[in-house]
């Protein structure tokens, strides 16, 4: 997906929310064996009893105005290296100068992390522990896409682990697990806490131009198996694992970021090539998944990519997979989701559909008010958006996040990142 920067003429571009194949690099598992003991010891979460959590989640929304639920909702792109720091960017795109005025503004549930964000560990450490005091009473999730390999957009500062397709060559789901743990406790003690990783889509097109070696394989239950592990090995690491791009995104020569793919799979193929690592993803209590800007005409023949679409987030991937988690929408200013809605209709669409988190509106005004209007007109029930928030709120404090953010430490985060053990891991990781 493609992300202006610049503010006047022809903008320089960034690549967003799920990133491209071709691009520079900028609950019990169903598949694997015993994981090696982790890399890295990442400090323990204390956790409260199961209805002080709920309680924690049941206050929160109670507190909430709508125009402050609907916040929740959303996790755009901010620009600048500090919290205060004064952005011409903000303010043509948002009205905010800042990223704190801007998350002030929106009430913002998250905001996610790109190359532009980023100059040293020191740096971001302020900048999330900036953003997380910005947030208010309810804090952020703060995520980033750190698949390893073609798509890291914080490795200036992290281990450079292997990607997906080396680690699925080596069929030991041990190694997805633990490459999925050392890069959470590193994403962690920066602050990050929710990575949209691991891919979970099986690449059985060769001309596919957006996936490629960003997924573990083109079989089905190797790719399982991977994920599966990938999803555990976060947990470890109390980072939120998000699996993508749902219902599948493997067989397509059309890539989403530029035009709107359309999956020819049966309902029986998708049951037997794309789903199973989503089922695996799901078994091993993945925290969100991210749905795909593609049309699959045997799951939903409206002609909306599954984004929007009620029967293929609601009907499939709720009801018939049972998935309790939160669903993020890939990025919204993608082409493949703008083709026939306006950027305050994909909002709405995408929450009727039963999105979760809209992740990078194109236009976050426009967005903002047409969901909080499609609210106050009833076309979205105040009971489906506090599902919503209700799923934000559950996994903020399931990884610690709730009802207070824990401070990063910079001292502590140059100890974790590219520490000799992790190095040592990135070496072995494809033996």
């Amino acid at each position: 997906m493609l992300q202006r920067i610049g503010t006047a003429g022809l903008l320089a571009i960034a690549l967003t929310a799920c990133g491209s194949g071709g691009s520079p690099a900028g609950a019990t598992p169903t598949g694997g064996g015993k994981a090696a003991p982790p890399a890295q010891t990442t400090p323990s979460v204390p956790q409260s009893p199961p209805q002080a959590r709920q309680g924690a989640v049941e206050r929160a929304l109670a507190k909430m105005s709508v125009e402050e639920k609907v916040g929740q909702l959303f996790m755009p792109v901010l620009y600048g290296t500090a919290a205060d720091t004064v952005s011409g960017e903000n303010q043509a795109r948002y009205g905010a100068q800042t990223p704190a005025k801007v998350i002030a503004k929106y009430h913002l549930g998250g905001v996610i992390l790109f190359p532009h964000n980023i100059k040293g560990v020191g740096q971001v450490v302020g900048l999330t522990n900036g953003l997380q005091r910005a947030s208010g009473d309810v804090p952020l999730l703060i995520g980033t896409d750190q698949e390893n390999g073609l798509v890291a957009r914080m490795s200036a500062l992290m281990t450079d682990f292997p990607g997906a397709a080396e680690i699925g060559a080596t069929k030991n789901p041990d190694r997805a697990r633990a490459v999925a743990r050392a890069t959470g406790e590193e994403l962690r003690a920066l602050g990050v806490n929710l990575d949209f990783a691991p891919v979970a889509d099986v690449n059985v097109n060769p001309k596919n131009p957006v996936i490629g070696r960003r997924a573990y394989g083109n079989d089905p239950a190797r790719v399982a198996k991977m994920v599966a592990a990938a999803v555990k090995g976060f947990g470890e690491a109390k980072v939120a694992a998000t699996a993508k791009h749902f219902p599948g995104h493997g067989d397509t020569d059309v890539d989403s970021h530029t035009g709107l793919p359309v999956i020819k799979h049966t309902k029986a193929q998708w049951e037997k090539i794309d789903a199973p690592p989503f089922r695996a993803a799901i078994d091993a209590g993945v925290d969100a998944v991210m749905s795909a800007h593609l049309v699959f005409p045997k799951l939903d023949p409206s002609g909306d990519p599954a984004t929007l679409s009620k029967p293929i987030l609601t009907g499939l991937l709720r009801q018939k997979l049972g998935f309790k988690g939160v669903i993020s929408t890939d990025a919204l200013n993608m082409e493949g989701v703008r083709k026939k809605y306006n950027d305050g209709e994909i909002a709405v669409r995408a929450v009727l559909a039963g999105a979760d988190l809209l992740l990078m509106p194109n236009d976050l005004p426009k967005a903002y008010q047409a969901v909080v209007a499609a609210v106050r007109s009833g076309r979205i029930s105040k009971e489906r958006l506090d599902q919503s928030v209700t799923r934000l709120l559950t996994l903020k404090q399931a990884k610690g996040y709730l009802p207070e953010a824990p401070a990063a430490d910079a001292e502590r985060a140059a100890g974790v990142l590219r520490s000799a053990a992790h190095r040592k891991l990135a070496a072995q990781a494809t033996r």
